[in-house]
């Protein structure tokens, strides 16, 4: 007799987006959910029946922790909230599958280039794919010659960690700054920095390398994509017309053919799997660029059942081998979408 049920454990019940990606994985009736998380009182606890807490990602033993609970709660699918969670799991994989537990991760490679933003501009540029100008620097004095080898001050710079997760450490270097304007009428999550600022705090202790780039300056899109060892299924690009801490809370979905080819590019080279997010942003020259990926379910990714597709569950039937319909992949392009806070109570 087939089976009719299977048993999904998502990790990450307390990540940004993780009421919207419960919200996907409860839309099919053959799912069944488990949330996981390192907090014990994650926001998907109080949104599901099975709640369990597990280790941090770094912590010893992580993936042997979480496989011990697949076999016990029989575990057919693992999907992957948390970025430092990715490469724990992928380098355990074959343990998963031998129990007869799939993981939605991608391989170690690519999840090593992936994850470090010049290590990955690195890579693509070396395919002949194009990503911004940009630099790698380790040092305050490499830091103010990528500036100037980028045209600042006639131009703004942006920066970043090599290896960060959402916005953190992103900053855009400029000399318009405003700072009495920033102080009274910015929150103070606003990216900006002077060059005089910028090489205070970094002359000030031992920094991680950096990526300094090019800045962007056109509508910035986050792509989800389908993908199948290396071949996109889907490609969903949305504009970002509105965000909070780096999150989207507004947009809309664009049938874009030159983003769509772009990370099409992007997603083969790096024989990406599973739920991929990428990110884009158009340069003056009008030419849509990579600013990083997040190889994994993107907090947004919910919004796309305004539009048609239901990406989780998507890749979970792609990986369960279940099918797929053809109406299933269908994009009512156009959509546009607003999230808001959402109050629960416990």
């Amino acid at each position: 007799m087939a089976q009719t049920t299977f048993n999904i454990l998502m990790t990450g019940g307390g990540a940004p987006g993780a009421a919207g990606i419960i919200k996907c994985l409860q839309q099919e009736k053959s799912f069944v959910l488990h949330v996981a998380d390192a907090n014990p009182d994650a926001i998907g606890k109080h949104l599901v029946d099975n709640f369990y807490e597990i280790p941090v990602a770094t912590a010893p033993l992580f993936a042997e922790t979480v496989l011990s609970l697949c076999k016990q709660k029989k575990i057919d699918i693992v999907l992957p909230l948390v970025t430092k969670e990715l490469l724990p799991f992928a380098n355990h994989k074959d343990e998963f599958e031998k129990a007869g537990i799939k993981l939605l991760v991608s391989s170690a490679t690519s999840l090593e280039i992936a994850n470090n933003k010049s290590r990955l501009y690195q890579f693509l540029q070396w395919r002949g794919i194009a990503v911004p100008d940009f630099r790698v620097v380790e040092t305050v004095d490499q830091f103010t010659a990528a500036l100037q080898e980028l045209g600042f001050p006639d131009k703004p710079i942006c920066f970043k960690p090599s290896v960060s997760n959402g916005s953190r450490g992103f900053r855009i270097v400029t000399n318009q700054v405003n700072e009495l304007d920033l102080l009274l009428n910015y929150k103070p999550a606003n990216t900006y920095i002077s060059y005089t600022d910028a090489i205070r705090i970094l002359s000030s202790g031992k920094f991680p390398e950096l990526l300094v780039s090019e800045y962007l300056p056109g509508t910035e899109y986050s792509v989800d994509c389908l993908a199948n060892n290396g071949e996109a299924m889907l490609i969903v690009p949305r504009s970002r017309k509105k965000m909070i801490n780096g999150i989207s809370t507004e947009g809309e979905f664009i049938n874009d053919e030159n983003i769509i080819a772009y990370c099409k590019q992007i997603v083969s080279e790096l024989q990406l799997h599973g739920n991929i997010g990428i990110q884009v942003k158009q340069s003056a020259t009008g030419q849509f660029l990579i600013l990083e990926i997040n190889p994994r379910v993107q907090g947004t990714i919910s919004s796309a059942l305004g539009a048609g597709v239901n990406l989780p569950a998507l890749a979970i039937k792609q990986e369960l081998g279940l099918p797929i319909s053809s109406q299933e992949l269908v994009v009512k392009w156009g959509t546009g979408f607003s999230r808001h806070w959402q109050d629960i109570y416990y």
